[in-house]
């Protein structure tokens, strides 16, 4: 963490009850530091009958907030949550496509309706991201003026695991002005040794998985819930054969190979007909049908401009894996992505997330259509 780039600011840190952001907590706490905290509340309404673990993550934060001498405030964007975040996800699956809503819940949640509530009066907002920001000088033509001015960009993490660039893609570029990622120079296992050092009452909780809020809640019962069940035909692609009955394509993703409860397999999703409510699977591991080597995507959202075509490198999933590709540019905020090698389970909907060639800093992302 840069002293001068907070040096006289106004502090928000976003505190979930993780072990990542009570560690962002000392960070400023060893400086002598005490930012205000917040935690905010996006899960289901407590009648709800789903298995939430927010009651303990707001008990975990409370007892790290009070540790290091914080205020900690709580800030409801249930119904933000709901309306937007939900609405996108729903909207996608409903279409046949993959939806990321942890992508979204950073632009629209933690960067967007928290800076409305309560982060317009911060000068930054902190969280617990495994990501890194840099300055850059530049000069720029304002106005017919030559101008110094200065660039922030997002950078990784250098924890491969654990980078987190690819959730925070698709962020607005004063709400990266406003981003600090005070552990974001750490490996996970850094992380772990600070909390267990310092006592941290999360020293050793595990990880959240999946969707941001569900906790212990079923992706596909989230689903279904707001979408139902809608039974269609399942067809072995190479030969036409009717195999079996999913319970809606919004349970399945392109690529997908475990939880098909079909004999016979593996089996594999490779292409979703959503007119006709059929599914297609391969019989085989790894058939030329589930490769792509060149795919479309639109809605490009640049977190720093960039010339084309160029040499980068991209993921369209969080894993660890960059791939190799030149980006042609072929229309306002359209890109086809020709990669130097075929990659495996790219569905219409997911992001594509663009690196520089060394994926060091993170240039952008777009939904993949093809």
């Amino acid at each position: 963490m840069n002293i001068a780039e907070i040096e006289n600011k106004k502090i928000a840190v976003l505190l979930s009850g993780g072990v990542d952001s009570s560690v962002v907590v000392y960070e400023f706490a060893r400086l002598g530091l005490h930012p205000d905290c917040f935690y905010i509340k996006i899960g289901p309404e407590e009648e709800e009958e789903w298995d939430c673990s927010s009651e303990e993550d707001l008990e975990m934060a409370t007892a790290v907030a009070h540790k290091y001498g914080c205020k900690l405030e709580v800030i409801d964007c249930h119904k933000e949550y709901w309306d937007q975040v939900t609405k996108y996800t729903m909207d996608k699956v409903r279409a046949g496509l993959t939806p990321n809503p942890d992508v979204m819940c950073n632009r629209l949640i933690k960067f967007g309706a928290f800076d409305e509530k309560r982060g317009h009066d911060y000068d930054l907002i902190a969280t617990g991201h495994y990501a890194q920001t840099e300055i850059e000088e530049v000069q720029e033509m304002v106005n017919g003026k030559l101008l110094n001015c200065k660039l922030k960009w997002l950078c990784t993490s250098p924890d491969p695991v654990k980078d987190q660039t690819d959730f925070l893609a698709q962020i607005a570029d004063w709400q990266l002005r406003k981003a600090l990622f005070p552990i974001g120079h750490y490996v996970k296992d850094e992380v772990r040794i600070i909390a267990e050092r310092e006592h941290l009452v999360n020293a050793k909780r595990k990880d959240s998985q999946g969707i941001c809020f569900l906790g212990k809640i079923n992706y596909n019962d989230y689903i279904r819930r707001y979408l139902g069940e809608q039974p269609g035909d399942v067809i072995e692609l190479e030969t036409g054969k009717r195999i079996g009955e999913h319970k809606g394509l919004w349970f399945h993703t392109i690529g997908q190979r475990k939880g098909m409860g079909f004999g016979g397999g593996p089996w594999f999703v490779v292409k979703k007909d959503v007119a006709q409510n059929v599914l297609y699977v391969s019989h085989g591991y790894d058939p030329e049908t589930a490769y792509k080597q060149d795919f479309a995507v639109c809605d490009f959202h640049f977190l720093t401009k960039f010339q084309t075509p160029c040499e980068v490198t991209f993921k369209i999933r969080h894993t660890p894996e960059y791939h190799p590709a030149t980006l042609e540019w072929t229309g306002e905020d359209a890109f086809v992505v020709h990669s130097k090698e075929k990659i495996h389970g790219v569905a219409p909907g997911q992001f594509c997330v663009i690196y520089d060639e060394n994926h060091h800093c993170c240039l952008g992302s777009g939904e993949i259509t093809v």
